[in-house]
């Protein structure tokens, strides 16, 4: 997974990628990736490899299988939105499992409502009623779940523990939202964990300078992570 993932090194970050349409299509660019599809883009070009599959239909097919609910893509709503669906999915697939519970991470409790309160930031779900009702069903349930982090503080306690190619969801202390970004472990020469990812408008897919510790002690708005283990 790191092999391909640092193969995109220096690729454009571009938002919203996904959202071009007017109906939920599979979007596949590679050209420009925001830090979400930069990690699902490796993670399925990994499991492909792996698996030996090189056609370009076994790529569709798998990554259906990562972006959407239970691999089936029906419409907006059955793409992860939510990271921490993200995670709480591919762990009941068990295509990875979440492990920040056992490396020490403390139940995480929050009510999660961004998209149904920002729906101007959403055109797919701004006139469509049937997806608000459905996103906030969605919502109530990833509220519902019993989620852990890892508090900010702790981070450099348990990085030991973290290997490279583990995912990392940052939580967030922005309202009705769980994680606003995300990334790669990467253990670094000077032996700390660093994050690969890509970070945002004007920039491109990189690792961080700081160790992943610093680097969210930095953002005031992050305040912790999740951590996602893939099965080999």
């Amino acid at each position: 997974l790191l092999n391909i993932a640092k193969s995109f090194i220096g690729t454009d970050y571009e938002a919203h990628t996904l959202d071009k349409t007017d109906k939920e299509e599979l979007v596949i660019n590679l050209t420009g990736l925001d830090c979400y599809t930069f990690l699902e883009s490796s993670i399925v070009f990994a499991r492909c490899i792996k698996k030996g599959l090189t056609t370009f239909e076994d790529y569709t097919k798998e990554l259906e299988n990562i972006r959407y609910r239970n691999g089936k893509l029906k419409d907006y709503t059955s793409r992860l939105h939510y990271f921490s669906d993200w995670i709480y999915d591919m762990n009941k697939r068990k295509i990875g499992k979440d492990i920040t519970k056992e490396l020490g991470g403390i139940p995480y409790k929050k009510s999660i409502n961004y998209m149904s309160t920002h729906l101007d930031s959403y055109p797919m779900l701004k006139n469509n009623e049937k997806f608000i009702q459905e996103i906030k069903r969605i919502e109530k349930s990833i509220s519902k779940r019993k989620y852990y982090f890892i508090p900010q503080k702790n981070i450099e306690r348990i990085e030991s523990k973290i290997k490279d190619g583990d995912i990392i969801g940052i939580t967030t202390n922005i309202e009705g939202l769980d994680i606003s970004h995300t990334g790669i472990a990467i253990r670094e020469n000077n032996g700390r964990i660093h994050l690969l990812h890509a970070p945002n408008v004007g920039y491109k897919v990189q690792i961080t300078e700081k160790p992943l510790a610093s680097y969210i002690r930095s953002n005031p708005k992050q305040t912790g992570i999740m951590i996602l283990r893939l099965n080999e």
